[in-house]
C-alpha cells in the first residue's frame, strides 16, 4: 500500500489498495461516446475537464478483507498532448473506508462488456409492459416478436429481450419509484440511468419544452423515489429496430439504445445480425429534452413534475 492506482501496465496482482484517510465522497464521472467508439468527459461530469479525451483502460476485480469481491473499471483522462491527466476508478459496488482491497485480476478484455453492463438502461423483473392490445404483461414473459405499444410510433415488434442478474449495490442498485409518484399504476423499479418521459402541461422546470427525459437517479428524494440497495436484481433490456418510448407500469420510459458503449452487452449472434443488416442501425430519435442538471437540482422535483403533468 502507498502507491496510487495506475494504468494496467503499472498494476501488480496481490497489491492491496485502500481509500485514503479523509477521502472525499464518491463523485460522478459522466462519459460521452462518439460514433467511432471514443470517449470524452461529458459536460455534467463532476470530475475532470468536460470535453477531455477519456480512455477505458482495464477491468479490475478487487477482493475485500471481508465481504464480496468488487468489480471496477479504470478510466484515464488525457490532456491535449496525450499525457495522463487523471486516473479514475469506477467501482460497480461501494468501497468501504479503512478496508483493504487485494487486486485479484486486471485485464483489458472484459472492460467494454463491463462498461456496457453499467450503461445499459433496464427494467426489472415483474415490470408490466403495455402491449399493442393495451394488456399488461410482465417483462420476463415477453418474447421477440411480441407487439408492444410505443408512445410515438404506435405498435412495434420487439426484436430482442436481454436479461442479466447483478448485485444491487453501487452503480447497479435500482431506483424504486413508488406507486402513484408519477401517476404510475404500480411500483416501478429501473436502473439508475433509465430515462423516463414526463409531459408537462405547463413548464414547471423552465426547460422550454413540454416533453422531458429524466434519468431515474435524478428523481431520488428519499421518500417516494429511493435507491433499493442490497441483494440481487434481475435486469431486462428491450430492443427494437429503433429507439422507442414504451409504457412500464403506465410510465413512459425508453427502450435500449444501441451505441458503441452498449453494444458489447449484446450476445454475439445478435451483434452479427446487426452487422449483416438483419437489424438496421439505430438512431436516437428526439423523444424529448434531456433536462440539464441545474434544472433538476431542487428538493421538490418529483412533486413539480407530477403537478406539471396533471394540469
Amino acid at each position: 500500500m502507498g502507491d496510487p492506482l495506475g494504468v494496467l501496465e503499472d498494476l501488480v496482482l496481490d497489491d492491496v489498495y485502500m481509500l485514503a484517510p479523509g477521502a472525499a465522497a464518491p463523485r460522478r464521472l459522466s462519459v460521452a461516446s462518439g460514433s467511432d467508439g471514443s470517449f470524452t468527459l461529458a459536460e455534467d461530469s463532476e470530475l475532470g475537464q468536460p470535453g477531455a479525451a477519456l480512455h477505458l483502460d482495464c477491468a479490475l476485480t478487487l477482493m475485500a478483507e471481508a465481504g464480496p469481491n468488487v468489480d471496477a473499471l479504470v478510466m484515464v483522462e488525457v490532456d491535449a498532448e496525450g499525457l495522463i491527466a487523471a486516473v479514475y476508478l469506477v467501482p460497480m459496488a461501494p468501497l468501504m473506508p479503512q478496508t483493504g482491497y487485494t487486486l485479484l485480476k486486471a485485464e483489458r478484455a472484459p472492460a467494454r462488456a463491463r462498461l456496457a453492463q453499467m450503461a445499459s438502461i433496464a427494467f426489472t423483473r415483474g415490470t408490466h409492459i403495455t402491449l399493442a392490445t393495451g394488456a399488461q404483461k410482465p417483462i420476463e414473459d415477453l418474447r421477440p416478436g411480441d407487439r408492444i405499444l410505443t408512445r410515438d410510433d404506435g405498435v412495434q415488434e420487439l426484436r430482442w429481450i436481454g436479461q442479466t442478474t447483478s448485485r444491487a449495490t453501487g452503480a447497479m442498485a435500482p431506483i424504486l419509484i413508488r406507486k402513484g409518484t408519477l401517476n404510475n399504476a404500480r411500483d416501478l423499479l429501473v436502473s439508475p440511468d433509465h430515462r423516463l418521459m414526463v409531459y408537462q402541461r405547463h413548464d414547471a422546470l423552465g426547460a422550454g419544452t413540454p416533453e422531458l427525459l429524466v434519468a431515474a437517479r435524478h428523481l431520488v428524494n428519499g421518500d417516494s423515489v429511493v435507491v433499493q440497495d442490497g441483494g440481487f436484481v434481475d435486469y431486462f433490456q428491450l430492443l427494437f429496430d429503433r429507439h422507442h418510448i414504451v409504457y412500464a407500469e403506465g410510465i413512459a420510459a425508453e427502450s435500449l439504445f444501441l451505441d458503441p458503449v452498449t453494444e458489447p452487452a449484446l450476445p454475439p449472434g445478435l451483434l452479427q445480425r446487426i452487422a449483416d443488416g438483419s437489424i438496421p442501425p439505430q438512431r436516437r430519435d428526439s423523444h424529448g429534452l434531456d433536462v440539464p442538471s441545474p434544472l433538476l437540482d431542487r428538493p421538490n422535483l418529483v412533486e413539480l413534475l407530477k403537478r406539471a403533468s396533471l394540469r
